[in-house]
């Protein structure tokens, strides 16, 4: 299970967006978003790019904090 921090959300459709956004990425699977805290967990079934993660996030409109 991976863990991020992600900026800018704050609504049911931002965690949506973000949703769909990592869901697109092979392999990963079962997000769960809290948007109180702004962290996203998820499997990481094919241990995707720390990079591509982020440019995934960053085409839904959020920003990833480090």
């Amino acid at each position: 299970m991976k863990k991020i921090k992600v900026s800018g959300m704050s609504c049911q459709h931002c965690a949506m967006a973000v949703t769909k956004a990592l869901t697109a990425i092979e392999g990963v699977k079962n997000i769960q978003i809290d948007l109180k805290s702004g962290v996203v967990t998820f499997d990481d079934e094919k241990n995707a790019d720390s990079k591509l993660i982020a440019a995934a996030v960053k085409k839904a409109g959020y920003d990833i904090v480090e």
